[in-house]
């Protein structure tokens, strides 16, 4: 029997009851809550040949850069690909597999001509701004959705998650006005999509509202972290805030409690607990024993060399734990990573390269290379993915090494671009502070 998703997209191999369960996987999903892994795994049992139940599952284990999940993924693929499937969800699995096979921009483009072809495909569009996300591709992270906008209406279900998509990648394009509308609206129809929340977020963090987006927050907690599996990159932001702010101990606070109070062993979180520790580092702030766990939870995957971006983040808890041997792993793993197949060779010798070893640099106390290494690749950093808000530390980074270098008209001209951007940063201020009774000092 034919049957179709709540948004007309003809499905195979599922009971009525099947996709009514595949159905509240989806919104899970959308919203980062609950568990949509279980719950897909719900729909299998009913219907073992869902051909997209099994594609969103891939899905969701290849979302979080996880190693340990490849294999789940490739299971589900496989089990997919052996089943009777409509062209649409043959797409899906073409674009799994290239995922699979780390081609990140051939599944991209799958994905794009699927959207297009089935603009009522709600999983392709979230897949592919998720792709998106991780390849760095900024325009398409607005574009993608924006292109699929115009045949949805507000009746719709799920058409919460489309504005929180674009609400996104507007932000990550400049056009801060409309992404904080399109995001606050997605809000007004599910208070629970905390890729909305999200967005929003990143709209004041860009602008600089650092009490505006401690109030935002602040406000409702349990709409975004309730059973929420993205809920530690929130509390990252609110931390960002406060450190902006210099309230040091409203930052120790939060790592200590919902960013890495649990020691999450997932890669996401793990980024997260490097990236707001190490910022914090830069500052000379004193954290006791912090990086040890941290660090201990990237040591299994420290030789993966999947995804550059997270190989940085695993850099600065070696670098900052005193861990030279696992440190070596993550750039023998980039050597490799360089000469393999899969996009991960670019995004590592585009980017990832240059800024993993300037880290570790920093931590040997060698502050020249570090600012050698990060100033060509500052201004191309999106090509190994992250955020604006995520990559800004690379820009910290490379100021607080030539401060420490003695490269004073740098660090000051450096520290001018962010109070250009940010004007009542307190952060920012400061730094440009330091720039400037250095460069005083030397003249004396």
């Amino acid at each position: 029997m034919n049957r179709k998703d709540e948004l007309g997209n003809a499905v195979s191999g599922a009971s009525a009851a099947a996709v009514e369960i595949y159905q509240r996987a989806l919104h899970e999903f959308q919203c980062y809550i609950g568990d949509p892994v279980a719950t897909i795994d719900e729909a299998l049992a009913a219907s073992p040949d869902f051909v997209m139940a099994h594609a969103i599952r891939a899905y969701l284990h290849l979302v979080g850069t996880e190693p340990a999940a490849l294999p789940v993924a490739r299971a589900a693929y496989e089990a997919a690909r052996k089943l009777p499937a409509n062209p649409r969800e043959r797409a899906h699995l073409d674009a799994v597999g290239h995922l699979l096979d780390g081609e990140w921009q051939a599944a991209a483009r799958v994905l794009e001509d699927l959207a297009i072809d089935f603009p009522h495909d709600a999983l392709a569009l979230q897949a592919g701004h998720l792709v998106d996300f991780y390849s760095g591709a900024g325009r398409m992270l607005r574009d993608r959705i924006a292109r699929a906008l115009p045949q949805w209406s507000e009746n719709m279900p799920g058409y919460h998650a489309l504005l929180g998509m674009h609400a996104f990648g507007l932000e990550e394009t400049g056009h801060y006005d409309r992404a904080e509308a399109a995001g606050k609206r997605a809000l007004e129809m599910e208070p629970r999509d905390s890729w909305a929340w999200h967005a929003v977020t990143h709209v004041m963090e860009m602008q600089g509202r650092q009490r505006e987006g401690i109030a935002w927050l602040r406000a409702d907690t349990e709409a975004w972290s309730r059973e929420c599996f993205f809920r530690v990159h929130i509390w990252w932001h609110l931390a960002l805030f406060h450190l902006d702010l210099d309230e040091v101990g409203e930052v120790l606070a939060l790592y200590d409690d919902p960013i890495y109070g649990e020691r999450s062993p997932l890669v996401l979180d793990m980024v997260d607990a490097s990236a707001v520790l190490w910022r914090m580092h830069l500052r000379g702030i004193e954290l006791g024993d912090r990086w040890q766990p941290v660090a201990d939870a990237w040591e299994p995957v420290a030789a993966a060399g999947a995804y550059a971006f997270n190989d940085a983040h695993a850099m600065m808890a070696f670098a900052s734990a005193g861990r030279p041997k696992a440190a070596q792993r993550v750039l023998d793993a980039q050597e490799r990573a360089l000469r393999g197949p899969g996009d991960n060779a670019l995004f590592t010798g585009a980017v990832g390269a240059a800024v993993t070893r300037a880290i570790k640099a920093f931590g040997d106390g060698d502050y020249g290379q570090c600012v050698r290494r990060l100033r060509p690749v500052r201004d191309i950093a999106q090509r190994f993915g992250g955020s604006h808000a995520q990559r800004d530390v690379i820009g910290l980074t490379l100021i607080e090494a030539a401060l420490r270098d003695g490269q004073f008209p740098l660090a000051r001209a450096l520290a001018a671009e962010r109070i250009d951007l940010k004007p009542t940063s307190p952060a920012g201020n400061a730094l440009l502070q330091r720039a400037n009774a250095q460069m005083l000092a030397r003249a004396a």
